[in-house]
């Protein structure tokens, strides 16, 4: 699940770990640390910040690597009927900055989400339902997306 961050011609960039948009760094403000939590695993500290949209939506976006790999892009220019999509695990995120996702054309884009249905640990696999004792991360199961 990802989050819109650029729409048609929007220019698109992150500057030591800030978002940018049209050349705008995205306010951002430090936040209490999130505690990650995962059964079976010590409690490990990420730095959290809460961001705000030009368009004033505000969210929390975790920092679990200073310059990271994706934290200096380059300028990426959102073509018409696409859209930029930026997952709020920053370093743990698959999205439009990677070629192998790119920007999302509209036709692609279905809803919004509202549930955490099903969720299991990185690495594991869904379909072996045998591994569920040990894979499926109980505590997400119908919680609700905000």
């Amino acid at each position: 699940i990802k989050r819109v961050i650029g729409l048609p011609g929007d220019r698109i960039q992150m500057v030591q770990g800030v978002l940018n948009i049209n050349g705008v760094p995205v306010k951002r403000e430090r936040a209490e640390d999130f505690i990650e939590t995962e059964e079976g695993s010590r409690a490990v500290r990420v730095k959290r910040w809460r961001e705000t949209l030009p368009n004033g939506v505000s969210y929390y976006a975790l920092d679990l690597v200073d310059n990271g790999f994706a934290d200096n892009t380059q300028v990426y220019t959102v073509p018409t009927d696409h859209y930029f999509m930026m997952g709020d695990n920053r370093d743990n995120s698959t999205d439009s900055r990677f070629s192998q996702v790119g920007m999302v054309p509209f036709e692609n884009i279905v809803g919004r989400a509202q549930i955490i249905f099903f969720s299991v640990y990185e690495g594991e696999r869904a379909w072996q339902f045998w591994r569920w004792p040990v894979s499926v991360r109980w505590n997400r199961l119908f919680t609700i997306v905000q």
